[in-house]
């Protein structure tokens, strides 16, 4: 919308996509602020409630009154942000939203049917829910791999070249790191406030790769993969950030709001499609490093249990195991939240070591 005021209105402030940015940032920021502590007290009048684990710390019962769901409200102020901010004629920002909508149905679905079943346990089936997110990360890898056309070279972080190229074997390799992403930050969605930070985070250095990789003049500069077309998804980038910050005021520690799956399920897709399109689909290891800690975790528990029929840690994901040994939530959250801000902050050095 903003965009058509600078084409046929020549308002020159609107062609750039830093301004669009920003602005997108701000309105759903705005929007979330506004409407999450409308849709708490719907929340709570509906018992709309997150359902605790039986098996978690004793400390989670506490929450059980807390809300869930929020994952919608930053989502829908993300994408009307986006709407009125970026060139809705641009393929990546329509693929993008794409993502985001798709998996934040699927998320949706599971934490409704957890909330009608009044159990943790009610969702989704691992085997449904996991099916789901194949045909919607499908769906979006098919549009980069046929409409876009988006180069299917691989590269690694610190080298300039590129490995190989995947061609059509890129469409699985898209749909795994997708899905990947996306169960991780669901993994780590268990602690206030523990995935919001992490994903404004990474959402943050992707963007930086995007743009880059979206001008021609910088990624050249750089040594960077091009990938023209694509600085627009800064824009979904940055709304998506802004309504993450907005949700965050009211999800830090004690939350008043949990994103659930609806929120951590699309995020963690949309992180996996930016690793995809700046073509840092291994870097996104280092990018999101405390949510591979956390599926790591698991995987290391599951294999260990099955196989030795002994545990690796007290509780799995790892920020479980912490709280049993004693440590304080708030302390784990932080941690953590460090732990996040030192990976992404050596992981932005890969744009100029090459």
């Amino acid at each position: 919308m903003l965009y058509l005021l600078y084409q046929f209105a020549s308002i020159n402030i609107f062609q750039y996509i830093t301004v669009r940015a920003g602005l997108a940032f701000f309105f759903a920021f705005v929007l979330t602020i506004t409407l999450m502590p409308k849709f708490i007290k719907w929340a709570k009048k509906r018992n709309a409630n997150q359902p605790i684990y039986s098996l978690a710390p004793k400390t989670h019962q506490k929450k059980s009154n807390t809300p869930t769901m929020g994952g919608i409200v930053f989502l829908v102020s993300a994408i009307i942000a986006i709407l009125i901010c970026a060139r809705m004629n641009n393929l990546f920002v329509i693929s993008a939203l794409l993502c985001i909508v798709l998996f934040g149905l699927i998320g949706m679905q599971d934490d409704l049917s957890k909330i009608l079943g009044k159990s943790n346990t009610s969702g989704l089936s691992a085997r449904v829910k996991f099916i789901l997110q194949i045909v919607a990360a499908s769906v979006v890898a098919m549009i980069l791999y046929a409409s876009i056309d988006l180069d299917t070279n691989i590269f690694i972080p610190f080298y300039k070249y590129p490995l190989f190229d995947m061609k059509l074997l890129a469409l699985a390799f898209w749909v795994l790191v997708m899905i990947s992403a996306s169960n991780a930050v669901n993994l780590t969605d268990g602690l206030d406030g523990l995935a919001t930070v992490p994903s404004i985070l990474s959402i943050f250095s992707l963007a930086v790769f995007v743009y880059v990789g979206g001008n021609a003049m910088l990624s050249g500069y750089l040594l960077l993969p091009k990938v023209g077309g694509s600085g627009e998804v800064v824009i979904v980038a940055t709304a998506v950030m802004g309504s993450l910050v907005g949700f965050l005021w009211f999800n830090c520690y004690p939350a008043e709001v949990f994103m659930g799956d609806s929120g951590s399920l699309s995020i963690g897709a949309f992180i996996g499609y930016m690793a995809i399109i700046s073509k840092n689909e291994i870097l996104l290891i280092l990018i999101g490093l405390v949510f591979v800690i956390e599926t790591v975790s698991v995987i290391l528990q599951v294999g260990s249990f099955k196989t030795r029929k002994k545990r690796i840690f007290l509780m799995a994901p790892i920020h479980h195991h912490f709280e049993v040994k004693g440590w304080p939530e708030n302390k784990i959250i932080v941690r953590f939240w460090i732990i996040a801000l030192l990976s992404n902050l050596l992981a932005l050095t890969a744009l100029k070591i090459r």
